[in-house]
């Protein structure tokens, strides 16, 4: 059984760069929001190419680029606003 601390200290001490990994059973853990929803999304041509272009050029997949670009907006808060 693993060591047991409360949630607080756990988060005081990762945030500071500590080891935890004492009190981690990696044995039961699992990722939070991992959850794979496939959507399809109908785009003009050249939004298309232009993704393309982009993946090329930073030598990573389509989808890669859609997810990097989506997160990016999400995370500016684009999504929330009217």
């Amino acid at each position: 059984m693993k060591k047991s601390l409360p949630a607080e200290e756990l988060d005081r001490m990762f945030d500071a760069g500590e080891d935890i990994s004492e009190y981690i059973d990696f044995d039961s853990a699992q990722p939070l929001n991992r959850e794979i929803k496939r959507v399809n999304v109908d785009m003009p041509a050249w939004m298309f190419k232009a993704l393309d272009l982009e993946a090329k050029r930073l030598n990573i997949s389509r989808q890669a680029v859609i997810k990097t670009l989506l997160d990016a907006q999400l995370k500016a808060g684009a999504a929330l606003r009217p």
